[in-house]
């Protein structure tokens, strides 16, 4: 038993070479992770006029003049650290947006520095602290503390792909406890907030009710029970026992660091969770080492890595920077280990201003049936049995049943993701889809560029309704994609000369003179 032991420990400590340096493991990383700030951005710039410019649907300016006389410039501004304090001009912070999106361009070409990660990270702080209802989502969080991490994986100055500097192993640490906390908190979060988790059947109805499915969710969905029962726990050993590994020898480690990223994987698979999944692989990339790199990466990267790293040396400030990083991220985990030993968890819950050391999780909670909001316009002057409705479609989430389904991650349709949250809450829980109702009842150009069709191409709708159904995937081999039965109304018909519906735009701020 002795020398069977000593086999097992002697088998988790091997390592092949290259094992304990992190070269070839911060250039794929920055890699990947500029993608995501790529396509984040990306995002921004494109919608971010129609959701939250001087015209959208949340305008900026209104809600840091709200901030501001409600706390004062001062106060508001330590509350909601931005750039944005400074301007919120439509061509300042779409000039801002495109900004990132040159320098994430600069990382996934390869070339970063402290400098330029900071720039990117205060950038895209400054739009998630004033992005209101479109930037509510944990990910957003996720990605701040991702890139904050990497402003002190890279040299101060040097920007090549392979600077003459080795990675601070403290921010490999960093970003293995990243990784802990996110996937051990979306595995508790589930255990804790819906019974068929624990019972092994959350996935009967997830891959249906998820917030926008892909052409493989209706074949996952189909799959026999005992198909999602292990598909259930699956999920539990991965969020819940293999992020402890993160910790151990190297080689529990590297195993650890590749299940958590193939399970990644299965997720961006089977489902359109914008850059959740994407975003998730980065953090665990630092539990492999250039020991795994080496055997993945063409051999000139390799070579030009072991180049860099010939006489490289840590300097003693970089040194000490990274450990007291080390120690400000063990002083603010305080707040999240306490989330996570909670019987009253919270998941995707930020303790700073500037997102540091969240708390994480997914799908504590999952939809038994799918409601869709569905928005028809019609042009007749009045509102009768016999009128004629002509549904508005969304680039992303379903409308008509015959419609496919689409691949859109990592790309994420914000207006998509959040009438599907409202469709199971109330019109007063989400006043920015009365908003988007006005625009449309103008045929609002910038609106009308956030959906799919433009149901009124001559002359805005007389009346806009807003119906609830209930969407179920069609059998096999009927030709469409959804089958469905209206629940009820959600919104009655609107009018512009409706002064209710007047007086609420103008009550809000949104009325232009």
């Amino acid at each position: 038993m002795k020398d069977r032991l000593l086999a097992l420990g002697r088998w988790c400590v091997r390592v092949p070479e290259g094992s304990g340096r992190h070269a070839l493991t911060r250039f794929v990383f920055l890699r990947l992770l500029g993608l995501v700030y790529l396509v984040a951005f990306l995002s921004l710039a494109n919608q971010f006029r129609p959701l939250l410019g001087s015209n959208g649907l949340l305008p900026v300016g209104l809600f840091l003049d709200h901030l501001r006389e409600k706390h004062g410039a001062g106060s508001a501004f330590a509350r909601i650290p931005s750039i944005f304090w400074i301007s919120s001009s439509d061509g300042f912070m779409i000039a801002m947006a495109w900004t990132g999106v040159a320098l994430s361009i600069a990382v996934v070409a390869g070339f970063a520095n402290s400098i330029l990660m900071l720039v990117v990270w205060a950038v895209y702080l400054s739009f998630v602290n004033v992005g209101q209802d479109w930037y509510g989502f944990g990910w957003e969080s996720q990605l701040l503390e991702t890139g904050f991490l990497a402003i002190f994986l890279c040299p101060l100055l040097d920007a090549r792909p392979f600077p003459r500097r080795h990675p601070p192993i403290q921010v490999a640490w960093l970003l293995r406890w990243l990784a802990f906390r996110i996937f051990l908190g979306a595995g508790l979060i589930k255990l804790r907030g819906d019974a068929c988790w624990r019972d092994l059947t959350a996935l009967y109805y997830h891959y249906e009710t998820q917030p926008i499915p892909n052409p493989l969710s209706p074949w996952l969905h189909a799959m026999p029970h005992w198909f999602h029962n292990l598909g259930c726990l699956w999920n539990h050993v991965v969020e819940l026992i293999v992020p402890f590994f993160v910790f151990w020898p190297p080689r529990l480690r590297r195993m650890a660091g590749v299940l958590m990223i193939s399970f990644q994987g299965l997720l961006i698979l089977s489902g359109n969770l914008s850059f959740l999944n994407w975003l998730t692989i980065v953090p665990c990339l630092a539990c492999l080492d250039d020991g795994v790199c080496r055997r993945l990466l063409p051999r000139r990267m390799v070579a030009a890595a072991d180049r860099s790293l010939e006489g490289a040396v840590l300097t003693k400030p970089q040194t000490a920077v990274a450990w007291s990083l080390l120690a400000v991220v063990a002083l603010l985990s305080l707040g999240p280990v306490s989330n996570l030993l909670s019987a009253d968890q919270k998941m995707n819950l930020s303790f700073t201003s500037i997102r540091l050391v969240n708390t994480y999780g997914a799908f504590g909670s999952v939809g038994r049936e799918r409601d869709e909001l569905i928005l028809e316009g019609t042009d007749d002057a009045e509102v009768t049995p016999e009128t004629r409705w002509t549904a508005y479609e969304f680039k992303a989430k379903p409308g008509d049943p015959a419609r496919g389904l689409p691949i859109v991650s990592p790309y994420h349709y914000r207006l998509d993701w959040e009438i599907w949250f409202a469709a199971m809450e109330s019109p007063n829980e989400h006043p920015w889809l009365v908003h988007f109702l006005w625009k449309l009842l103008h045929n609002d150009e910038g609106a009308l560029g956030l959906l799919a069709n433009r149901p009124f191409p001559a002359a805005p709708p007389k009346y806009i309704r807003v119906d609830l159904y209930r969407y179920r995937f069609a059998p096999r081999g009927s030709g469409a994609t959804w089958v469905r039965e209206k629940v009820r109304h959600w919104l009655p018909p609107l009018s512009s000369d409706d002064e209710g519906l007047r007086r609420y735009i103008r009550d809000m701020g949104w009325l232009k003179p």
